[in-house]
């Protein structure tokens, strides 16, 4: 039998630079576009913003102690087959294990990512990350690359808690009735687990390579970076562990700001509901990705 795997599907353009072709595209059009992509598919694309973690993901299977590779990766772009051997030609020449795409020749590819069995899709285009979650799956537009230069071959992963790990319940309460009455709230809803958010299946996708080696030897460490203080880190504590799945660190912020924490632990990506926690990220050279879900990214109609 063939045992479960970590599936990560991630778009073109968040593999690869494609700034050059996509704005002909733009600016162009299709046709425009095609024939660049054909005339230069012979030419290496440059690593896009996903490229360093999608070869973090990729060496686990190196060292994995199964037979069966621990972790696959997926291609899903809006080229079509045509304009995209030149994204098959860099993903060979950059040596990527990867042989699995869907070109979808200008539709959006979320439809696909449960096909696939993806655990987590990784896109610049906000529009397509927003269906996928709509559609109950992790997604996330990735909004920059590490700048820092990493190590560790261990894949460090970093999330926001409410409205990523977990349900947004509580955030709303947090923005509809204030600080004070989510304090309270979440005291007296200690030991009640929070509902799962998109990203709790990819949490416990981690957590099943993690469980098999050694904790020392694990190749993916995972960090939770919240806003929550106390008495709010109760809740989180006990949801974990209602769960069963691990996280190996977990800082409660209390309302500081998270990029200088995320360069600490190292984080090659970190993904948060927040715009603003992501720029926070951004800042410290930590690879950064928007989460579009819960209450948050709701847009209010102008009064």
């Amino acid at each position: 039998m063939t045992k479960p795997k970590l599936v990560v599907a991630i778009s073109s353009r968040a593999l690869f630079n494609l700034d050059e072709s996509h704005a002909i595209f733009e600016t162009q059009g299709k046709d425009a576009f095609c024939r660049y992509q054909i005339d230069h598919e012979d030419e290496v694309l440059e690593a896009g913003y996903g490229f360093a973690l999608v070869k973090k993901f990729l060496a686990i299977n190196a060292n994995c102690p199964e037979e069966e590779p621990l972790v696959e990766i997926v291609l899903v772009s809006q080229n079509s087959a045509d304009t995209g051997l030149r994204i098959f030609n860099s993903i060979d020449h950059h040596n990527l294990a990867i042989t699995r795409a869907a070109f979808t020749s200008g539709a959006s590819p979320y439809s696909y990512i449960s096909a696939f069995g993806a655990h987590l899709f990784l896109s610049t285009n906000a529009d397509d990350v927003s269906k996928t979650l709509a559609a109950g799956f992790a997604a996330a537009t990735i909004l920059s690359g590490s700048s820092l230069t990493q190590t560790s071959e261990q894949l460090r992963i970093a999330f926001d808690g409410d409205a990523v790990l977990f349900s947004d319940d509580s955030e709303r309460i947090y923005q509809q009735r204030g600080l004070a009455v989510f304090s309270e709230n979440e005291r007296h809803e200690a030991k009640t687990p929070l509902s799962g958010g998109p990203f709790k299946d990819f949490l416990g996708a981690l957590h099943h390579i993690q469980n098999l080696f050694e904790p020392h030897a694990s190749p993916i460490r995972t960090a939770l970076v919240t806003a929550r203080g106390a008495p709010a880190h109760e809740r989180v504590v006990r949801t974990l562990r209602a769960w069963g799945i691990r996280i190996d660190e977990a800082l409660f912020l209390g309302g500081l700001p998270k990029g200088a924490f995320l360069k600490a632990f190292g984080a090659d990506i970190f993904f948060d509901d927040q715009k603003g926690h992501c720029q926070s990220a951004v800042e410290q050279q930590v690879a950064a990705a928007h989460v579009p879900h819960g209450v948050s990214n709701q847009k209010t109609d102008p009064q």
